[in-house]
């Protein structure tokens, strides 16, 4: 290319871009974006929670439990599992579509090339003259760049971009709400765990008791001190207690499964693990860190998800408004076009153009306003459901912490009824084999009134942790103890090891 051809490119492209700059300079000094600027809504929160338990020093909730094995399958279901991957993927796809949105509010340059070859008709009147046909094939070559720009006078660009930024921070959210759900999930099926293993327990020691309780008996009855009654009501009793452990049984294996799935293992892949019996976690934690209700607005990934949301829809509410105002476009080409190869980096054979555009919709038969009163509903319902998430969060801790200090003291009458019972049963024994100064009825009733309250108690040390961890996710779940976490290790890896790995692929995002 000769370098004169260079100049007059440069000097088109200075004015190009001087042109360029003022309609920037003249959008950016107009500052107009149309539609809401959008706030954080201001509710009405109570000042304390319907239970008010000792508060402590809070800390990641799994860790007062001080069980390794929960642990260990809250660190590989973090790892693992499905649904908070498709969670992170969808963190990716909506920070993907906020780089699309927001090179809209740049200028574009396409490289252009081509190359044809034509040949017109013989017949064509523009080629048939009083001398006959003149008919000669016909090269074209061209090259060039081609630059379109819509300028955001009015904001419409930026307020799709602001809506863009908001569903990021709703997707972070998602994946928290998600992260949340998986280690309540697992908790509480690692607690169904124990705690069918416990009254599986429970039940074989009331087996081998009543078992020893029907040899007395038929001892007795051979001796002629006992009848067949007496037995038999003794055999009813330790097949009735039998029939429970089928039961008890399904239940360990159904929540092996669960938890094997929830690590994205197959359903029998933590058998060898797992169903070893060990105690139920305990419930007596050093203390709940409570806080206050209006902290659920800054804890709860939910709420944190519908506030973003909200935030979304407003700001989609000034891409609509966008619409009734004119849209301001630059539009510019710059190349060389030549019949002949040999003369295509000559000076004649360049070309350029720029102009900008306007449309202004005139007549649309409502089409806009109908559009900006959609937005206007949405953004409407989006209050609606973050209202509802927060009335939801402020349920969730008041129905655990009724739930949970409410099993803690039936926990304490059921101890009692169990050593009362036990008693009872030692009782009952001494005096029906001495002499028989009771009957065997009383024997059979106290065996089996021990037995319900051996399991009551199992069941409430059960219902007990669950309420707990139910509190847990309800007050946020941990996501904060996380994310610290995570970043603590993210600056020193060597000095700072997290309980619960970062997630592939995964951005820590602080609370704000």
């Amino acid at each position: 290319m000769s370098i004169e051809i260079v100049r007059g490119y440069r000097k088109n492209a200075r004015w190009v871009l001087g042109l360029l700059l003022s309609l920037a300079g003249t959008a950016c000094l107009s500052g107009c974006l149309v539609g809401p600027d959008y706030k954080k809504p201001q509710l009405d929160m109570p000042t304390n929670y319907a239970e008010q338990p000792q508060i402590k020093q809070a800390r990641t909730w799994w860790n007062s439990f001080n069980d390794p094995e929960l642990n260990s399958l809250l660190e590989r279901a973090v790892k693992a599992n499905t649904n908070l991957l498709a969670a992170e993927s969808r963190i990716r796809q909506a920070r993907a579509v906020y780089t699309e949105t927001a090179s809209q509010e740049y200028p574009g340059l396409t490289a252009t090339g081509a190359y044809s070859r034509s040949r017109p008709s013989q017949n064509a009147p523009s080629v048939t003259g009083a001398e006959g046909p003149n008919v000669a094939s016909m090269d074209n070559f061209q090259a060039g760049f081609d630059a379109a720009w819509e300028i955001d006078v009015f904001g419409g660009v930026r307020r799709t971009i602001e809506a863009a930024g908001y569903n990021v921070e709703a997707s972070i959210e998602d994946r928290r709400d998600a992260m949340v759900t998986l280690l309540a999930e697992v908790a509480r099926a690692y607690i169904d765990l124990r705690g069918f293993q416990r009254q599986l327990g429970i039940t074989q020691e009331n087996i081998k008791a009543q078992r020893d309780t029907l040899e007395l008996t038929k001892t007795k009855q051979r001796a002629g001190l006992s009848s067949d009654l007496d037995v038999a009501q003794s055999e009813a009793l330790v097949y009735q207690t039998e029939s429970t452990m089928p039961t008890l049984e399904t239940g360990i294996r159904q929540s092996a499964y669960l938890i094997a799935i929830l690590l994205a293992e197959e359903p029998m892949a933590l058998d060898k693990e797992l169903l070893t019996s060990e105690p139920i976690p305990n419930s007596d934690v050093p203390g709940i860190p409570l806080g206050l209700p209006s902290d659920l607005l800054r804890r709860r990934a939910d709420v944190r998800r519908a506030e973003r949301q909200l935030a979304a829809a407003t700001a989609n509410i000034g891409v609509a408004v966008a619409q009734l105002y004119p849209q301001f476009s630059l539009t510019g080409s710059l190349g060389l076009q030549s019949g002949n190869s040999k003369d295509f980096f000559s000076w004649p054979s360049r070309y350029w153009s720029i102009g900008p555009s306007v449309s202004w919709p005139v007549l649309d038969w409502g089409k806009i306003q109908a559009s900006i009163k959609v937005q206007n509903e949405l953004a409407e319902q989006a209050f609606l459901t973050y209202k509802q998430a927060v009335l939801n969060s402020l349920q969730d801790v008041d129905n655990s912490l009724v739930a949970y200090t409410r099993e803690r003291q039936r926990q304490t009458s059921l101890v009692g009824a169990v050593d009362a019972n036990k008693r009872a049963v030692e009782l009952s024994l001494k005096l029906y084999t001495k002499g028989g100064l009771i009957d065997f009825l009383t024997v059979l009733d106290a065996e089996r009134q021990l037995f319900a309250a051996q399991d009551a108690l199992a069941q409430s040390q059960h219902d007990a942790v669950a309420d707990l961890v139910s509190l847990y996710k309800a007050l946020g779940g941990g996501w904060e103890d996380m994310d610290a976490q995570l970043q603590a290790a993210a600056t020193q890896p060597t000095t700072q090891p997290t309980t619960l790995p970062a997630m592939t692929g995964a951005v820590v995002e602080t609370a704000k």
